[in-house]
């Protein structure tokens, strides 16, 4: 699904990303680790096409399209999800009024109908009551007044609604109690755990990983991946930490 060669990037003229190379298969989770500085978020902004990130060398294809040839809202609506650690917040729209126009722009970039008021806010409130928002908070300013774990719900929410093929959740747990973190977990499990969907997971901590059990965890440092493993490597870096990983 997403196959990543030599990827060189760099913001500002200093490079971030120096040769990473990793693929992810449908129905696979996937967890970047490393510690700070690393270039983990640098990856995730750099494939969903945030600007001011330069890619200086290397591919990434997506379903076997060029993904860097495409525009962000282009990368969205072949269905790409980039998940944020602080979700920012829009004062003056609502989020249903923001979810609908989101999902819509991609069904038509898809070459699909748009859903009308009613059958989005069915899929809407569905979504919220699945991973226990209350409804009425998507009438509300997008994150406005949102706690982190409320910040993080909605998140899901919207991901639901999305439906994406591969979601890149960058540091989803950071804020979270133990509640929330329970919650996010069985909303990744619920939304992208299905054979035709791919997770990249960038985390700090082993906690989410109890929750979102990944197939492969990989250790990124100096801008390249380093390490891979099973679910086990998690544990070690976990017990050990970063030190006696070559940058």
């Amino acid at each position: 699904m997403l196959k990543i060669e030599n990827l060189h990037a760099e913001i500002d003229g200093k490079q971030i990303l120096k040769g990473l190379s990793l693929s992810l298969n449908a129905g696979e989770v996937h967890a970047i680790m490393g510690p700070n500085g690393a270039g983990k978020s640098t990856l995730g902004y750099v494939l969903s096409g945030r600007p001011g990130y330069e890619v200086t060398e290397g591919s990434a294809t997506f379903d076997g399209v060029d993904l860097l040839e495409l525009a962000p809202h282009e990368r969205a609506a072949a269905g790409l999800f980039l998940g944020f650690q602080y979700p920012v917040e829009i004062p003056g729209v609502s989020n249903l009024q923001f979810l609908r126009e989101a999902l819509n722009a991609q069904r038509k970039g898809r070459g699909e109908a748009p859903l009308s008021g009613g059958e989005f806010l069915k899929v809407a409130r569905a979504q919220a009551s699945e991973i226990g928002l209350d409804p009425e908070m998507l009438k509300r300013p997008v994150n406005v007044g949102f706690s982190g774990g409320e910040k993080k719900r909605a998140e899901m929410v919207q991901m639901g609604i999305i439906d994406p093929k591969l979601a890149i959740l960058d540091e989803t747990d950071s804020g979270l109690d133990i509640d929330a973190l329970k919650a996010v977990g069985d909303g990744i499990n619920r939304i992208m755990r299905r054979p035709d969907k791919a997770v990249l997971l960038i985390t700090h901590y082993q906690r989410l990983l109890d929750y979102v059990r990944p197939d492969f965890v990989h250790v990124l440092a100096g801008g390249r991946i380093v390490r891979s493993g099973g679910p086990e490597l998690a544990l070690e870096l976990e017990r050990e930490g970063y030190k006696d990983i070559a940058a």
